[in-house]
């Protein structure tokens, strides 16, 4: 029934502007705004929405991964734009000091936008 649907994802943030400015500024997406609903314009025509939510709570997972080819020039970049990256340490998920994940699977970094939500650069 569902699957020639074009699904997105979408997820809340407490501050529309500031995330525009995260996602169009810092990122460099191209962001569209419709009654204060943005739109993120991803790669290969996806898209994702963030809509306003006073009361916020960030999930506990990751909400949008962006793939890569080269992790650690996407990190470099990120990190040049003022991105912080998450850094763990002492768990399964520990991370080396760049904030890149190399303890098996692919090679993936995470980071917060201004609203909390955790993103994700992970190598393709």
């Amino acid at each position: 029934m569902l699957s020639d649907s074009k699904a997105f994802s979408g997820f809340s943030a407490d501050d529309i502007e500031a995330a525009r400015a995260f996602y169009g500024g810092v990122l460099g997406l191209e962001v569209s705004e419709q009654m204060g609903i943005l739109t993120l314009h991803l790669g290969g025509g996806h898209r994702a929405t963030i809509y306003p939510k006073p009361d916020h709570v960030p999930a506990g997972f990751t909400v949008l991964n962006f793939p890569v080819a080269d992790i650690e020039a996407a990190v470099g970049a990120l990190t040049d734009a003022g991105v912080q990256f998450e850094k763990y340490e002492g768990t399964p998920m520990a991370t080396d000091d760049n904030g890149i994940f190399r303890g098996g699977g692919p090679l993936i970094a995470w980071f917060t936008d201004p609203a909390g939500n955790v993103l994700s650069v992970i190598q393709d």
